[in-house]
C-alpha cells in the first residue's frame, strides 16, 4: 500500500484519502518542518541565505557603488581603464575554460558505459520528487518513474506536494500511484521554496541513496543502477553524481534550440571538464544522486537559496566532497517562450547571485577550504557567470556611444590602454568564438548538429540572459526569497530518439 504523508487533519491541510492510500498523521507542530525551514539556519547561519548580506558586505558594496559614480564623473577614462582591467581576467578565464572543455572533448569516447549494478549489489534507493500546481504532467510523471529499471521492493518514491496544491494531490491520488510510491504532503508556511519541500521529505527518506528528479524529467531507465555503480566507484569521498540534463523539445522554438545548445554545452562539456579540473561543480536542479548519509551532513538543501543545488555543489567542495559526472541522460523540457524562460532565468541568476554572496562572507576561510586552485574556479565560474550577465550589455552600449563620436571604448591612448583594448576586444571575440564552437561541437555530439546555425545566435541568446540578470538582481533586494515556478506541458512524443553520450 502507498502512503501519504499529512499534517494535522485540524489545520487547513486537513484532507480526507480519495485513494486506497494508508495515512499517517503527524498531530501538533511538525518538528520535521522546523528542522527544514529552521536546520540549516540554525547550526550554520553563515552558509545559510536567510541571514542575507552580512555588514562588511553591504559596507563595501556601498563604497564600491560609490565610487563608481564618482569616478564616472570626474574620472571617467579612468574608472573605465580600470574596470576593464578588473574584468579582463576573469573573462579571460572562461575563455580557458572553455577552449579546455573542447580539446578534452577529443579524448572522449561516445561508446562504452559504466558497469551497471546486478540485483544483489542493489541498495534502498530515495527518489524525491516535488511538485507544485504540476497536475497535468501527472500522467508523463508515473509513466517516468515506471520505466526506471530499479526493483521496486529496493525503490522508495517520493511524490512531494505542497499542503495547498490541492489539484495536483487529486491527480496523484486519482492516477492509482503503485505501492513503492508515497505522496509527501509539506505544511503551509515560508519559504514556499522547492528546497523546503526537498528538505522536510527527506526526513522520512530510509533510502541509502537519494536523487531529486523534476515533474517534467525523464531519466534514461537504467541511471539508478549506473548511479550506485559509479557511486561505489568513486571512492568514500564521491559526495554526488550529476547526471547529464538534455532536452526533449529542442526543435519546438527559437528559445528551447538556444536553450539546447547551451545546456548541451554545459552538462556534456563544461561540467565534465570542472570534473576532471577538481573545481568545485555548481548542481543542475535535477538529477543530483547522493549517498544519503552525505546528504545529511552536510546539511541538506537550504530552503532559502532559489537555485539551492549550485549551493550545495559548493558546500560539498568545502566540506571535501568529490562531485562526479554521471554517464546517464535525463529529458528535460526547456521553457518555450520568453515568459516562461524570462522566469526560470530570473530565478537561476538570482540563486547563483546568493550563493556567490553567502559563500564570499568570509572568503578567508572559504580559500582555506577549497585551496587556492579550487577558490579561484570559484571566482571565475560562479562570480565570472553573474559579472558577464550584468556587464554585457554595457559593453554595447559603450561600443555604440564610442563608435559616434569617433573613439573606441574610451580607452587612453597608452601603451597600457592599448594592451587593455586588446585584451578586451580578444575576450569578447574569443568569448564569442569558444562558446559557438562548443556549442556547435557539443549539439553534433548528441546527432544535432542541425543546431549548429541556431549556436551563431548565442550574442542575441546572452542579451535576454542580461535582461534576467537584473531582474534577479531587483528581486535579490525587494524579493530574495520568491520561487518563480517553471510552467511544465510535458513531451508528446512516446521515445527519446536523440543521441546519448558518454563522458
Amino acid at each position: 500500500m502507498s502512503s501519504v504523508f499529512t499534517v494535522d487533519p485540524r489545520g487547513n491541510c486537513g484532507r480526507s484519502d480519495e485513494s486506497s492510500a494508508s495515512t499517517e498523521t503527524l498531530a501538533g507542530s511538525d518538528p520535521r518542518l522546523d528542522e527544514a525551514v529552521y536546520g540549516l539556519r540554525s547550526r550554520t547561519p553563515e552558509l545559510s541565505a536567510a541571514t542575507g548580506l552580512w555588514s562588511w558586505q553591504r559596507r563595501s558594496l556601498a563604497v564600491l557603488l560609490a565610487t563608481l559614480c564618482i569616478g564616472a564623473v570626474v574620472a571617467r577614462e579612468t574608472t573605465l581603464t580600470a574596470l576593464l582591467a578588473i574584468m579582463a581576467a576573469p573573462f579571460l578565464c572562461v575563455v580557458m575554460l572553455r577552449t579546455v572543455a573542447l580539446w578534452q572533448l577529443r579524448r572522449r569516447s561516445l561508446d562504452g558505459a559504466t558497469p551497471v549494478a546486478s540485483d544483489p549489489e542493489l541498495p534502498l534507493y530515495t527518489v524525491l520528487v516535488p511538485l507544485a500546481r504540476e497536475e497535468g504532467i501527472v500522467p508523463q510523471l508515473l509513466a517516468s518513474l515506471r520505466a526506471i529499471d530499479y526493483p521496486a521492493e529496493r525503490l522508495e518514491i517520493m511524490l512531494v506536494v505542497e499542503c495547498a496544491d490541492a489539484l495536483t494531490q487529486l491527480a496523484l491520488q486519482r492516477a492509482s500511484i503503485d505501492a513503492h510510491m508515497q505522496i509527501v504532503v509539506v505544511p503551509e508556511g515560508d519559504p514556499r521554496t522547492k528546497p523546503r519541500a526537498c528538505q522536510y521529505a527527506l526526513q522520512f527518506a530510509q533510502g541509502d541513496y537519494v536523487v531529486v528528479y523534476d515533474a517534467e524529467d525523464v531519466p534514461e531507465p537504467d541511471q539508478l543502477r549506473l548511479a550506485v555503480a559509479a557511486l561505489k566507484a568513486g571512492g568514500s569521498r564521491m559526495g554526488c553524481l550529476q547526471a547529464q540534463l538534455n532536452i526533449y523539445n529542442s526543435d519546438a522554438t527559437w528559445f528551447t534550440r538556444q536553450f539546447t545548445v547551451e545546456y548541451t554545452a554545459l552538462f556534456d562539456c563544461i561540467l565534465p571538464t570542472l570534473e576532471r579540473l577538481q573545481l568545485p561543480v555548481p548542481l543542475g536542479g535535477t538529477s543530483n544522486h547522493f549517498p544519503r548519509a552525505v546528504l545529511e551532513a552536510v546539511g541538506g538543501w537550504d530552503p532559502y537559496n532559489v537555485t539551492e543545488d549550485a549551493d550545495l555543489g559548493i558546500r560539498l567542495a568545502r566540506e571535501g566532497w568529490h562531485v562526479g559526472v554521471l554517464r546517464s541522460t535525463t529529458w528535460e523540457e526547456a521553457p518555450p517562450s520568453f515568459r516562461v524562460w524570462k522566469g526560470q532565468r530570473t530565478r537561476w541568476l538570482k540563486g547563483w547571485m546568493q550563493t556567490y554572496l553567502v559563500h564570499m562572507r568570509e572568503p578567508g576561510r572559504l580559500w582555506s577550504e577549497l585551496g587556492t586552485r579550487r577558490f579561484i574556479g570559484f571566482q571565475v565560474l560562479m562570480g565570472g557567470m553573474i559579472l558577464s550577465s550584468l556587464v554585457h550589455p554595457w559593453f554595447y552600449v559603450l561600443l555604440a556611444v564610442d563608435l559616434w563620436q569617433g573613439r573606441l571604448l574610451g580607452v587612453p591612448d597608452s601603451v597600457f590602454g592599448q594592451w587593455l583594448l586588446g585584451i578586451g576586444l580578444f575576450n569578447l571575440i574569443a568569448g564569442y568564438v569558444s562558446a559557438i564552437a562548443l556549442g556547435t561541437v557539443a549539439a553534433a555530439r548528441r546527432g544535432r548538429l542541425r543546431l549548429a546555425a541556431h549556436a551563431l545566435m548565442m550574442p542575441v541568446y546572452w542579451l535576454g540572459i542580461s535582461f534576467a540578470a537584473y531582474r534577479a538582481l531587483w528581486q535579490l533586494v525587494f524579493a530574495p526569497y520568491y520561487w518563480e515556478k517553471t510552467e511544465h506541458v510535458g513531451r508528446a512524443d512516446a521515445e527519446q530518439t536523440e543521441r546519448p553520450v558518454t563522458l
